[in-house]
């Protein structure tokens, strides 16, 4: 891993977390599963919360690339108060897991980990929710483990469209790296304001964005960043929506409309940028394409409509998990 090349950014006012998120608590107690993958031993941090009133029933939620599993505490507590088992992991490489050299990002990899994660606290079958790219990542694990997946529910996932063949030009690991090395709270709140909230910030959007932002100001921020770049090179390289049609188990879509989140479009031509991200179209075409897909629609919601908007999308997505199974 190279090392970083930037001057190490004035924390300010700002936290500084530790390489696995270290000094900033969950809302929950964290456990962790230690395996073997790729000839060493990785720590993976989960949520395991469990209702008091059991339905039966486990959800697995899935976070995005500048997210954790701590960014489902509201969810987490709905879900639960409604009698679901929920199990959200941080993945390899991100949150408070372990950040390896070295390791090949896949999701295929990251689907087998969290697989093996249920198999190993005794879950058969789940709900499988994925955000942005944790979207990609239950799509992909829908795709490979049919059978534990009792229903697929897509919030906003990244993966709608194949980047590259949009025309977004490849970006180097390297060249990743040194992006990601300028991440500062700012750079993060910005792109999130754009992005996630439609242009309205409110006060309880800054705890996940200093969570984000605190692992680039901390003393392992060099890995953290370089990390962040091999991922970022995944989600570019690994489409997975060409694979759609072949998806075989109940599918719901829910999609915050205002969304315009494009990894890489601020690289590509202007007018290729102004087409990429229209999620409010690229909803409709992946309902299409996925066998009896069922889309749930967030007017005025951007990226995260679960964190925007919860009081419209928890009612929305206990209703779908309500119907016919």
């Amino acid at each position: 891993m190279p090392s970083a090349r930037a001057e190490t950014p004035s924390n300010g006012v700002h936290p500084a977390y530790g390489e696995r998120l270290e000094g900033f608590d969950y809302p929950f107690d964290v456990k962790t599963r230690e395996f073997v993958s790729q000839g060493r031993t990785m720590s993976m941090a989960y949520l395991d919360v469990a209702p008091q009133k059991p339905n039966g029933r486990t959800v697995l939620l899935l976070h995005g690339k500048n997210f954790c599993a701590a960014t489902f505490e509201h969810l987490i507590r709905t879900l639960t108060g409604a009698g679901y088992r929920v199990v959200a992991p941080d993945q390899i490489g991100f949150c408070k897991s372990s950040k390896p050299d070295g390791y090949q990002f896949s999701f295929h990899q990251l689907a087998q980990n969290t697989r093996d994660l249920l198999a190993a606290i005794g879950v058969e079958k789940a709900v499988v929710l994925g955000h942005s790219m944790g979207g990609m990542l239950a799509a992909r694990y829908a795709l490979m483990f049919p059978a534990a997946t009792e229903t697929l529910v897509m919030v906003n996932p990244l993966g709608f469209e194949d980047w590259k063949v949009e025309g977004v030009p490849y970006a180097t690991v390297d060249a990743l790296n040194e992006a990601e090395l300028k991440t500062t709270y700012e750079t993060v709140k910005a792109y999130q304001l754009k992005f996630y909230y439609d242009g309205k910030w409110k006060p309880e959007y800054d705890r996940w964005a200093e969570m984000n932002a605190g692992m680039y100001h901390g003393a392992g921020r060099a890995r953290v960043a370089w990390i962040g770049a091999l991922t970022h090179e995944m989600i570019y390289t690994q489409p997975v929506v060409y694979e759609f049609p072949k998806i075989a188990v109940a599918t719901v879509l829910m999609i915050g409309q205002t969304d315009r989140t494009a990894p890489g479009a601020n690289r590509a031509p202007k007018e290729v940028a102004a087409r990429l991200g229209d999620y409010a179209a690229l909803g409709k075409k992946a309902a299409a394409a996925i066998p009896g897909a069922r889309l749930i629609e967030f007017p005025g919601r951007g990226h995260a409509p679960h964190i925007e908007a919860p009081e419209e999308f928890e009612p929305a997505l206990l209703k779908a998990l309500a119907g016919p199974k």
